[in-house]
């Protein structure tokens, strides 16, 4: 699923950030509200974490603009303000989970887990991505090709998520490394040449059509159009 966490501690946004990549998340990280708002009307999630006290606007006034636009994106609010009357006015302002810090991760997971599979289906929100005869649903963390069903573990799954939605662009190894790993430098290392080869070897390799290509001196194209292109560098 793709997740908007909006939280301004510098420790906790990055561990919560962390813990739900793990998981298999695509997770975006903002430390300010009016950000968060910005954020969440110009790219579609399935679910938003809101921290309430947070700078320029507090998260409960960013999930009642929301609202208010008619973006009904699951909302899980996880914050110190533990009081009954705060927790009820969270869950007026449109919230569907309230969870008060300190917490365990485990906790957090599964809450985010329940309600992404409660998401309002509405049009512009993409729960399942297909190319091809490849299906990706980010609800039930599945991956079927031709009626079989993929073993991913949850980097290959964040990994096909994004050649899903880049579907005909060419991504580099920096831009992958950015959308999948969260590194913001080369470490010299082949994890994305190595992460790239086991996900073709379960997408591609027992499949007639291949659906991920190489592109010599560029980087890695999704492109359910093409069959196997002789012109090809050989894969990785």
């Amino acid at each position: 699923m793709k997740v908007l966490v909006l939280e301004d501690d510098p420790e906790l946004g990055p561990w919560v950030q962390s813990g739900l990549r793990q998981q298999g998340h695509v997770v975006d990280l903002v430390t300010d509200g009016r950000e968060a708002l910005v954020t969440a009307t110009t790219q579609t999630y399935d679910v938003l974490i809101l921290d309430r006290m947070t700078p320029s606007l507090d998260g409960l006034s960013v999930l009642k603009s929301l609202r208010a636009a008619k973006i009904m994106a699951p909302a899980l609010f996880l914050t110190a303000i533990s009081g009954v009357d705060d927790r009820v006015e969270g869950l007026e302002a449109g919230a569907d989970d309230y969870l008060t810090k300190p917490f365990a991760m485990s906790e957090l997971t599964a809450r985010v887990a329940a309600l992404g599979r409660r998401a309002p289906q509405t049009a512009g929100e993409d729960t399942v991505l297909r190319a091809a005869d490849l299906e990706l649903d980010l609800v039930r963390r599945t991956a079927i090709r031709q009626g079989q069903v993929l073993d991913l573990n949850p980097k290959e799954f964040v990994l096909l998520e994004v050649f899903l939605r880049n579907q005909r662009r060419v991504l580099t190894r920096t831009m992958l490394l950015e959308r999948v790993w969260d590194l913001h430098f080369d470490p010299m290392t082949s994890v994305v040449e190595t992460h790239v080869s086991r996900l073709r070897a379960k997408i591609d390799k027992p499949f007639a059509t291949p659906l991920i290509r190489t592109v010599r001196g560029a980087g890695y194209m999704l492109d359910p159009d093409a069959a196997s292109n002789s012109t090809d560098a050989p894969r990785p």
